[in-house]
């Protein structure tokens, strides 16, 4: 019986939502997407810094 390594790479995915979304842009839409723009673009900074990839950012959410 031979023994092969077997090569791992651990993995983290991120999915992370805006808690009322409808709520806050039905409230002031403006402010809500000038709030999520900011907090995306400070997620997906962070992310990259860690050499991991944003995969997509629809609407109030981001996969990473």
């Amino acid at each position: 019986m031979t023994t092969e390594a077997v090569k791992r790479k651990l993995t983290a995915i991120l999915s992370a939502d805006a808690k009322g979304y409808s709520r806050l842009i039905r409230d002031d839409e403006v402010s809500t997407i000038r709030a999520l723009t900011a907090y995306s673009g400070t997620i997906t900074n962070l992310v990259e810094h860690y050499r991991g990839p944003v995969v997509d950012t629809p609407s109030d959410n981001i996969l990473a």
